[in-house]
């Protein structure tokens, strides 16, 4: 593990994790923007089934060695510190990040915006090749149902049962690995961002031990099927991320009302605006020397 590969892949995994605690930015994106998303996405298919099949052999006496094939898959040397970059970042960004929407959430907002719309351009790319028209279509679609769903208005808090606290985190969690889904987002509509984002700040262990349980039996049950359609439909499905990543914009509309109804600009555009194209700069700028570097 070389020393600058690992302080840059921490780096990735907090841009990561910051940008997850902010409802309507989808981790997922980040994760294809800044080129660990294959990686994760591999190693955590290989991770579930090594757990999986290890336990299952151990109960039938069959030894450890198809689950040390799958553990010897993972990209241990990413996963661990993107893995260590989020959890750091999460921490953080939950004392900062959060109030910022609270005081400043057009601004907040706007800017984000701008970063996401530039980072459209990553799975399109991905995809590969001309798009054809079922790649169109099925972009299409996806932007629409991601545009309802971020429409949605959000719940008030709630006060959450165990049961509630996992299943939320199983739901938010596969939004998480799909760009363009924000699992912050599931929270703020079914009532639990406020209560995950206090119990992070307040260091609750039993609820945030319910969370990863939660978030564990999400992933388990959901990456494998994410791995084999990027591995076998794979332009269908970066097209219907794209599709899902353009849709979530909705989300992100700079004025809106504490419930997430979208409103006419007021109070001045100036600010707003620049800092929209701020944010397509900089994710601009970036891609820009990910291609230059790659040459």
């Amino acid at each position: 593990m070389r020393p600058g590969r690992s302080l840059t892949d921490l780096v990735r995994g907090a841009l990561i994790g910051v940008v997850e605690v902010a409802p309507g930015i989808s981790g997922g994106t980040v994760a294809l923007l800044v080129g660990v998303y294959d990686d994760l996405i591999g190693s955590a298919g290989h991770l579930v089934r090594g757990v999986v099949r290890g336990g299952a052999d151990l109960a039938r006496g069959r030894g450890t060695s198809r689950a040390r094939h799958h553990f010897g898959a993972v990209s241990w040397a990413v996963i661990v510190p993107v893995g260590v970059g989020m959890v750091l970042a999460v921490v953080t960004a939950s004392a900062i990040v959060a109030p910022l929407f609270d005081d400043h959430p057009v601004e907040t907002r706007a800017l984000f915006a701008g970063l996401i719309v530039a980072s459209i351009a990553v799975p399109a790319r991905m995809v590969g090749g001309r798009w054809r028209a079922r790649e169109w279509a099925l972009a299409a679609v996806a932007a629409a149902v991601s545009f309802v769903l971020t429409g949605i208005p959000s719940s008030a808090p709630l006060e959450p049962s165990p049961v509630v606290i996992v299943l939320s985190a199983a739901v938010a969690v596969c939004a998480l690995v799909v760009p363009g889904l924000s699992g912050s987002f599931v929270l703020l509509t079914v009532g639990m961002y406020a209560p995950t984002l206090a119990a992070v700040n307040e260091r609750d262990l039993a609820y945030l031990g319910l969370f990863v349980l939660g978030a564990v039996a999400g992933l388990a049950s959901f990456v494998s099927v994410l791995q084999w359609l990027l591995e076998h439909r794979r332009r269908v499905t970066l097209s219907i991320m794209t599709g899902l990543m353009v849709g979530s914009l909705r989300a992100l509309w700079p004025w809106q009302t504490d419930t997430g109804q979208a409103l006419a600009p007021s109070g001045g555009p100036l600010v707003p605006t620049a800092l929209f194209v701020v944010g397509v700069v900089v994710v601009t700028a970036v891609l820009q020397a990910s291609r230059l570097r790659r040459r």
